[in-house]
């Protein structure tokens, strides 16, 4: 799934349907097969953690990329790069030469609301990482209302904090020091909050993820994706397991989900 700066590239890509006329709709869900945008300006594109939203309107149109999910734009009337059958949204934008046709394959979910209802569907999120103030103090206070619980779990939990996902959890507790099972109590949430904004700050328009600060291929990360490579501070092989999950007693409903550790670097600590 997507991370939150694939989001925040994404929305900037996009920027372009700002102030554009939308010519013609087609929405392929069933719910929403009726909505239509034509005739209405393209007010506001932007991104919230891992989920789009576009204004159009007095109506926002609401997206999440999920696992296969992507965004295809095209001059109308060119050959698609995805099958049809996997169209979700389809939008053709006003432009002086040849209308720009929009595409949204596979996406995980499409909703559309009243702009009046916005904080509804945000509502359960924690603080976006990638907004132009992180509200630090909020998504601490989250991750602090369960203690006991995994750091690894609780970063990737879209309701402490909107954005994070399975690579940045690793190089982020990497950079930190810590094992993801160690509990959130025993943990300084503050320089997590700090590590974790910074990194994706300095990501978030990057074509190439980075966090080693080296940008050649296979030297762009500490741990993720390194099972048995050496770890490049001290030399011990990156171990790999499975965190979360309802077999690793986690949440009902959370994912179990790969983690990559220095066994050195990264001690586990208990409460």
């Amino acid at each position: 799934m997507p991370e939150g700066d694939s989001l925040y590239q994404l929305a900037h890509r996009l920027q372009f349907m700002t102030g554009r006329e939308v010519t013609t709709t087609d929405i392929r869900v069933p719910r929403f097969a009726l909505a239509d945008f034509s005739g209405s300006t393209c007010e506001k594109v932007w991104p919230y953690g891992k989920h789009l939203f576009m204004q159009f309107g007095p109506l926002i149109l609401h997206t999440h990329l999920k696992m296969e999910g992507t965004w295809a734009i095209h001059r109308a009337g060119d050959r698609w790069r995805k099958p049809a059958h996997t169209a979700r949204v389809i939008l053709h934008l006003a432009d002086a030469h040849t209308p720009i046709e929009l595409v949204g394959h596979s996406l995980g979910f499409v909703r559309i609301f009243p702009t009046t209802n916005y904080p509804e569907p945000i509502a359960h999120l924690g603080p976006d990482v990638l907004a132009d103030t992180f509200d630090h103090t909020e998504a601490k206070r989250r991750l602090n209302l369960r203690p006991e619980r995994s750091i690894g779990a609780a970063l990737l939990d879209q309701t402490n904090l909107a954005g994070v996902g399975n690579e940045y959890r690793a190089e982020i507790c990497y950079i930190a020091g810590i094992h993801p099972a160690t509990p959130v109590g025993a943990v300084d949430i503050d320089h997590i909050l700090t590590i974790t904004r910074k990194l994706m700050w300095a990501n978030r328009l990057a074509p190439l993820r980075v966090t080693t600060g080296i940008r050649r291929a296979g030297e762009s990360t500490y741990v993720f994706g390194r099972n048995h490579k050496p770890c490049r501070r001290c030399g011990t092989l990156i171990t790999k397991a499975e965190l979360g999950g309802m077999k690793g007693s986690g949440d009902e409903g959370e994912l179990e989900r790969i983690i990559w550790w220095c066994p050195n670097c990264q001690p586990v600590h208990s409460l």
